[in-house]
């Protein structure tokens, strides 16, 4: 008789521990009791009614990392570029994932995807080209719109590469060179406008006082010495080319006027 007792007691005990079940920090388990949800479970250790009179349903907290893969669509411009993104996400409501939806990981995935086609079709590519940050948070409010009733928080969407055809490449880096030449262009003007300026202004002060010319004339004369050249240039002060001409200009007029006295 005791034999048979204890043997029921031990099956009877291995039954109910068979039941417990453990729960990490991170993870939660959804529970329903021939079917009907009962609530929630963990984390640490619990029990369940064994014998599948309540079963579990574990899902994982964490943030999941998504790799959207490569898609190929048209810009609002007619312009067929290939986009990829990345999208993190996680449960916010367990309940939720496991009963609202069949498989919230694909089903969120699913639409990031078709979720990244659309914007993009609605931006032209001058704009996802500059503002990536406005269209990927664009993005993550239509995603996180779309997957909240499954319970899924999205927390960040980032485009990660815009890859264009070959022709659109080229005429971008054309017209960026064009752009640089014209920059460049740009600021050598200004710089030109900004020293005939400053020369107007030396060559007033100059024509105001004539020794200050006579004085720059002679810094040349050291700057050209203090280089080392094998010629030097000497700049004779303006009053004595002007003496030499009136000189040279006074002897030829009074050349003929000898010939005609003799």
């Amino acid at each position: 008789m005791w034999p048979v007792v204890l043997g029921v007691l031990f099956v009877i005990v291995v039954i109910l521990l068979s039941g417990l079940r453990i729960a990490n920090e991170y993870e939660r388990s959804v529970v329903f009791r021939l079917g009907r949800l009962m609530g929630l479970r963990g984390p640490g250790l619990y029990w369940i009614i064994p014998l599948g009179i309540e079963t579990q349903r574990k899902v994982d907290l964490r943030t999941n990392t998504v790799d959207v893969e490569r898609q190929e669509t048209i810009t609002k411009d007619s312009v067929t570029i290939k986009v990829n993104a990345v999208l993190w996400f996680k449960i916010a409501d367990p309940v939720l994932a496991v009963t609202a939806v069949a498989n919230y990981y694909a089903a969120t995935y699913q639409i990031a995807l078709t979720s990244l086609r659309n914007i993009i079709g609605q931006h032209q590519l001058d704009e996802i080209l500059r503002e990536r940050d406005q269209i990927s948070a664009i993005l993550q409010e239509v995603v996180d719109k779309a997957t909240d009733p499954w319970g899924i928080k999205v927390e960040m969407v980032e485009m990660k590469d815009v890859e264009l055809p070959d022709g659109m490449q080229r005429a971008m880096a054309q017209e960026a060179q064009a752009m640089r030449e014209k920059r460049a262009r740009l600021i050598k003007a200004d710089a030109e406008f900004e020293a005939s300026k400053k020369l107007a202004e030396a060559s007033q002060l100059m024509a105001q006082n004539p020794l200050s010319l006579e004085l720059r004339r002679m810094q040349m004369i050291t700057e050209v010495g203090a280089e080392q050249n094998t010629t030097t240039i000497v700049m004779m002060p303006s009053e004595f080319v002007s003496l030499a001409d009136s000189i040279s200009k006074k002897f030829k007029a009074d050349l003929p006027k000898e010939k005609h006295e003799k």
